[in-house]
């Protein structure tokens, strides 16, 4: 069944082939095509083009889809092309007319807008509940490692003292932007299409600001064409929020994979959080922070993807536009499953104590060292110089230990700061 059935017959190649995977993809839309089927339904009503039991009836039947939904019983078989025609074949089959003119007033290009407005409104919610879960964690980590100290690289070089608590409460404060980013997205899917018919409105009294309070979206996308060119634009913003988190897990993971080598030897994993070698009996591998690392980057990538897919294509739908789900879909599943197992993982990390005993990180306090020359009175470019000679010659003394006081500073964290900003931004 196809929503444009003529009658007349389609080839069976191009029908294999610009339907390609929706089936599978549209289950994930499901629920969400039949939320906005009931809004939609009891505008109708409200407008005079249901009756009052035809609307009822409407409302109740998918209800029961949504169960089905929920419960793992809906299914888009091979015959249908896609989940809004499976949807009107059931309310058609169940109803008679009244699923007839479920139809009336909308085109399956607002519907879909509508599907996957509503469905990335719950995505990017979601989303930031599991940043904010894996910042609960870093900077319980950060608070308890604070004074455990770290060795600090610039160009992969020793450069100056970190800490643990410094790490973990770096990424911590990251994701408050990657919080940001995905506000701004939710801001953009936050808009209601629905009424946007083909592009262009429609001739039926229709009211949709009733859809927009219905759906709950913040507000209405007014105009109908900027509603259709929505589409491309909404999947992009919030793939670069998503790239956004990508981004910082990514880099955490990297570090996580370094300080674990035995060359850093700074943290150790537990054997249920490593694999093994088929030849090597001793290895144990972070196999789980290398994953993390290769789907975040590959996260990364979407946007850029969205952008070709999009690039240039004039107002108005665009089957082009179908392909979006192909890279967006999965590429949520695989965020999500980074973070849930990130903030499974990183719970258990050990952290080495005494790091700094080892004599090849005493060169990690000379800018501690100058400093306190340049507060004793000495110019900065002649303490800098005093101190590379003492380490030219093999003379210089690492205090190996820390004085910073500024805020954000090895011994000033600031990590209630952080956390308020966090509250303010989430």
């Amino acid at each position: 069944m196809k929503l444009w059935e003529k009658g007349i017959p389609t080839d069976e190649q191009i029908e294999h082939f610009t339907v390609g995977n929706d089936r599978e993809l549209d289950l994930v839309l499901a629920k969400y095509d039949a939320l906005g089927s009931i809004a939609h339904a009891k505008m109708l009503g409200q407008i005079g083009l249901l009756t009052d039991s035809e609307t009822v009836s409407l409302v109740l039947a998918l209800e029961e889809i949504i169960k089905d939904v929920e419960n793992g019983k809906f299914e888009i078989e091979d015959s249908f092309e896609d989940v809004h025609s499976k949807i009107e074949y059931l309310l058609t089959v169940k109803l008679g007319d009244a699923g007839k003119k479920i139809h009336t007033a909308r085109s399956r290009n607002d519907q879909v807008l509508v599907d996957v407005n509503l469905y990335l409104k719950d995505v990017v919610k979601e989303l930031k509940e599991q940043v904010k879960s894996l910042f609960d964690l870093l900077m319980e980590s950060a608070e308890k490692h604070q004074n455990v100290l770290l060795p600090g690289y610039t160009h992969l070089q020793i450069a100056m003292p970190s800490s643990f608590g410094m790490w973990f409460s770096a990424y911590a404060e990251t994701l408050i932007d990657d919080i940001t980013m995905l506000n701004a997205a939710l801001k953009i899917v936050d808009q209601n299409p629905l009424g946007s018919a083909a592009g262009y409105g429609s001739s039926f009294p229709i009211n949709r600001t009733f859809t927009t309070q219905e759906l709950g979206f913040e507000t209405l996308k007014f105009n109908s064409v900027a509603a259709q060119m929505s589409r491309g634009k909404s999947e992009k913003m919030v793939a670069f929020a998503m790239s956004s988190v990508a981004a910082t897990l990514s880099k955490f993971a990297m570090d996580v994979c370094l300080y674990m080598s035995q060359n850093f030897a700074f943290i150790t994993l537990p054997s249920h959080l490593t694999t093994g070698s088929s030849i090597m009996p001793h290895k144990k591998n972070p196999d789980v922070f290398e994953l993390i690392r290769g789907k975040c980057n590959k996260i990364q990538a979407l946007p850029y993807e969205i952008t070709l897919i999009t690039n240039n294509l004039p107002s108005g739908y665009h089957r082009d536009l179908q392909l979006l789900k192909e890279g967006l879909f999965p590429a949520i599943q695989n965020l999500k499953a980074c973070l849930d197992i990130a903030i499974f993982a990183i719970k258990d990390i050990k952290v080495k104590d005494n790091i700094l005993a080892d004599p090849k990180y005493n060169y990690l306090f000379t800018v501690d060292t100058l400093n306190e020359m340049v507060v004793a009175g000495m110019p900065f470019r002649d303490a800098y110089k005093a101190v590379a000679e003492q380490l030219e010659n093999g003379t210089f003394k690492s205090p190996k230990e820390t004085k910073h006081t500024h805020e954000g500073s090895i011994n000033n964290l600031c990590l209630d700061a952080i956390k308020n900003k966090m509250n303010d931004s989430y």
